[in-house]
C-alpha cells in the first residue's frame, strides 16, 4: 500500500518561513520524481517544484528563489523549504510521486495560511 504522509504546514506571517515534509512508503522512492503542488481555494491545482532521481529540479516561476526542493532516498522523504512566505502562497500542498502515468501517488494534504 502506497503511503504519502505530509507534514509541517500552519499559519505563518508574511515573510516567514515552513518546512514541509513528505514520507513515502510502499514505493520504489529512488525511481521517482518527486513533487510538491498546491491548490488555493477556487483554483486548479498547480505545480510548485519536482526533484527528479537524477536530483534535478524544477519550479515555478512564483516560487523561484524562495523555495527549495530536496529528498532523501535513504529516509524516503522529499522536503520543501518555503522562504519569504507571500499571502499568495496560501493554499494546501500536496506531495506527489510519480514514474509513470499509471504508477503515481498523492498524499492527502497539508494546509499552509500566510496571513498577519
Amino acid at each position: 500500500q502506497v503511503q504519502l504522509v505530509e507534514s509541517g504546514g500552519g499559519l505563518v506571517q508574511p515573510g516567514g518561513s515552513l518546512k514541509l515534509s513528505c514520507a513515502a512508503s510502499g514505493i520504489i522512492f529512488k525511481t521517482y520524481r518527486m513533487g510538491w503542488y498546491r491548490q488555493a481555494p477556487g483554483k486548479q491545482r498547480e505545480l510548485v517544484a519536482t526533484i527528479h532521481t537524477s536530483d534535478s529540479t524544477n519550479y515555478a516561476d512564483s516560487v523561484k528563489g524562495r523555495f527549495t526542493i530536496s529528498r532523501d532516498n535513504a529516509k524516503n522523504t522529499v522536503d520543501l523549504q518555503m522562504n519569504s512566505l507571500k499571502p499568495e502562497d496560501t493554499a494546501v500542498y500536496y506531495c506527489n510521486a510519480y514514474y509513470s502515468a499509471m504508477f503515481h501517488y498523492w498524499g492527502q494534504g497539508t494546509q499552509v495560511t500566510v496571513s498577519s
